[in-house]
């Protein structure tokens, strides 16, 4: 490979400055799927159409992408194949006669490292790998000679220097603490090597090592241990027995938690809600004692901490301009435990001057996320909208992820529960009553973007259809065609007709009832589920944001979700939880003057059938946004209303969704299990 700045070059050359109007891709890693190279791209000119389905892809290509059509505005065409097993001749032979044809792998990019261990990398890995790989790669490694330089170059893990239990606890608080997930193999090397040194074979490694929420409750468990040891130290008396702790992970009971290489972490760790506080009422401690964080001393004082706390640290992890999805998809991970405090504790005189500071940062955290997200015609948005199914990024992926989930256990049952309307930060409150109903329950959580606008019609039927709505023309007003739309997707996949199930309007009730209406005992393996309270709480509020999460804390309470999911874990089912979009409170500013001319009028977004009748309206109306139809039919141009602004009776205050703020764009998806 040419000398290069980056990985990224050895592509980019290809089509930059010149390049073929039509370019034929042979991706068999998914690298044209990483945000960066395809936002380069797609700035240099380059549409991008990804090849999966020969029915999808002819629609497509004649409808918007053939070469004809985007002259006029494009550099050319780039189609590419990320399916390992498909070859370029798998394109229609007019396109492939056509096309100029290019292959790219990983193989090529890094030739001193073992393939097997490159594949397993997130792509956001790869800048640090070609770093490493640069500069002392020079000549060709093993598999484990390679496992050991990337734990080294990528994730700053050097396992030979690993030698003491504050090195270890260090180590798995650098990689599980911003929530950094090793691949299955690197996991295993990285045990292999601990598990060589005699100070670390009781370490419940094989579980720590690889699971964050295994490691957090490792650490929760002994923070009790931890605490009386400070305590019988002060009063100078003997440590009490371990047998009194009933650990249920193996491992060392005291943990070095007052490392100066440690300590920095836990009140972050404590801030954040990834560790709990317990209550010590007896306990002598300093009232300025870093140990303070860990203590339930008043509830409700401890959370006015907690929201300060929050709002102190919080700005300094707000991304920037040149953030990757990722970094919002981690942000608004925290953000919702911020909005959920701000919204769920009595504004009492304590409170009063941190909630402030949250509107204060709140109107800051709206118009960064909108600048990111809206700059360059939507090309962030638009760069990962084709996405291999790993990781989803958008609520679309959700089915083809599900889909692979499902091709690694061919026994395995999957049901998908979408609480429509469900916002991050009242995913955060309904979570709490979830775990507090099951505490043995463990909650992998994610965030997803929704399809913009977030509309039920449009972003739910994605999810369901697996699909980008620009392929569902006909349906997209309603959600009518959903069902259909989420048969015919696991269909394609190979699911008999017969296996796959669905259900909409759910949440009250008995939900044992309504599940065993829907679901065969035996045949059964794929369950698609809508419970719409949440959204119906929303667009009945009138009590802002502290109602809704008052609301949802209510509904929970009654246990529908509870029984949903004990039922479904009961019989087998991987449970999965997620959002269409979520939803904000907003201001009214009034109605626009459009009659009939609106093809969906909604509180936060309007749909118009052409350019010219949305820019007329929105002449009229400063606090809006023309949304680039990115991934949506033609003839369908939303108008969206602007920061917390909605097209409603002028002050009136409402809870709405359609739009682009940070709550409504990004819903989580969450894994939901019993612990072993």
């Amino acid at each position: 490979m040419p000398d290069a700045s980056s990985w990224r070059d050895a592509i980019l050359q290809q089509f930059i400055p010149d390049g073929a109007r039509l370019n034929l891709v042979a991706d068999p890693d998914a690298l044209f799927s990483e945000e960066k190279l395809a936002l380069v791209l797609r700035e240099a000119g380059y549409a991008l159409l990804e090849f999966r389905d020969p029915v999808e892809f002819r629609y497509a290509y004649e409808s918007i992408y053939h070469p004809c059509r985007v002259a006029a505005e494009h550099s050319g065409l780039i189609v590419v194949i990320s399916t390992p097993d498909t070859e370029l001749s798998s394109l229609p032979y007019d396109v492939f006669r056509a096309g100029r044809r290019l292959s790219f792998s990983l193989g090529e990019l890094f030739p001193n490292i073992s393939y097997p261990v490159v594949a397993e990398l997130e792509r956001s890995h790869l800048d640090k790998l070609f770093a490493g790989h640069a500069q002392y790669a020079h000549e060709r490694m093993g598999d484990n000679a390679s496992k050991d330089f990337v734990l080294r170059h990528v994730f700053g893990i050097a396992a030979e220097l690993v030698r003491s239990d504050a090195d270890l606890l260090r180590t798995l608080l650098r990689l599980h603490y911003p929530s950094v997930q090793l691949p299955p193999s690197l996991g295993r090397r990285l045990v292999q090597i601990l598990k060589n040194q005699p100070l670390f074979a009781s370490w419940p490694l094989e579980q720590i090592v690889p699971d964050d929420k295994a490691f957090f409750a490792f650490l929760q468990e002994r923070w009790p241990v931890f605490l009386d040891r400070v305590d019988k130290q002060t009063a100078n008396q003997l440590r009490e027995p371990s047998s009194t702790y009933r650990l249920r992970y193996a491992g060392p009971e005291q943990l070095p938690f007052g490392h100066e290489d440690i300590r920095v972490y836990i009140d972050n760790l404590f801030v954040e809600g990834k560790l709990h506080p317990i209550s010590r009422p007896d306990m002598r401690i300093k009232v300025d004692s870093w140990i303070r964080c860990g203590i339930l001393e008043n509830v409700e004082a401890d959370a006015v901490v907690r929201l300060s706390r929050l709002l102190t640290t919080l700005p300094d992890s707000l991304p920037g301009p040149d953030a990757k999805y990722t970094d919002w998809g981690a942000f608004a991970l925290k953000w919702a435990e911020l909005a959920m405090l701000a919204h769920t504790l009595p504004l009492g005189q304590t409170k009063q001057k941190e909630f402030a500071q949250f509107k204060e940062f709140g109107a800051l955290v709206q118009e960064a996320f909108f600048q990111w997200l809206t700059a360059n015609e939507a090309a962030h948005y638009a760069g990962f909208v084709n996405q291999p199914p790993g990781k989803p990024v958008m609520v679309h992926h959700i089915a083809r992820f599900l889909a692979r989930e499902l091709g690694k256990d061919k026994e395995a049952r999957i049901a998908l529960l979408v609480v429509d309307g469900l916002a991050l930060d009242q995913w955060v409150t309904a979570r709490r009553v979830l775990h507090e109903q099951q505490p043995e329950l463990v909650m992998r959580e994610t965030s997803v973007f929704s399809w913009i606008p977030t509309l039920t019609s449009v972003s739910r039927q994605a999810l369901f259809a697996g699909k980008a709505p620009f392929y569902f023309p006909a349906s997209i007003k309603n959600t009518n065609a959903e069902e259909n739309l989420w048969r015919q997707f696991w269909e394609d996949t190979g699911i008999p007709k017969n296996a796959i199930a669905y259900k909409r309007a759910l949440g009250s009730g008995d939900a044992v009832a309504a599940l065993e209406q829907v679901i065969h005992p035996e045949r059964t393996k794929i369950l698609g589920l809508v419970v719409d309270t949440v959204d119906s709480i929303m667009h009945g509020m009138q009590l802002g944001a502290a109602g809704m999460h008052n609301q949802v804390e209510q509904w929970c309470r009654v246990g529908f979700l509870r029984d949903c999911t004990a039922y479904l874990l009961d019989r087998g089912y991987q449970v999965w939880l997620t959002s269409d979009h979520g939803n904000i409170e907003c201001l009214g500013k009034g109605r626009p003057a459009d009659g009939v001319l609106a093809e969906t009028r909604g509180e936060r977004a309007r749909v118009y059938s052409t350019q010219d009748l949305r820019s007329q309206i929105a002449g009229g109306m400063p606090d809006t946004f023309q949304w680039p139809p990115v991934g949506l039919p033609e003839g369908y141009y939303p108008l969206l209303a602007k920061g917390d602004r909605a097209f409603c009776q002028e002050n009136s205050t409402i809870i709405g969704h359609g739009s682009i703020s940070l709550e409504e764009v990004l819903v989580p998806f969450v894994k939901i299990e019993r612990s072993v």
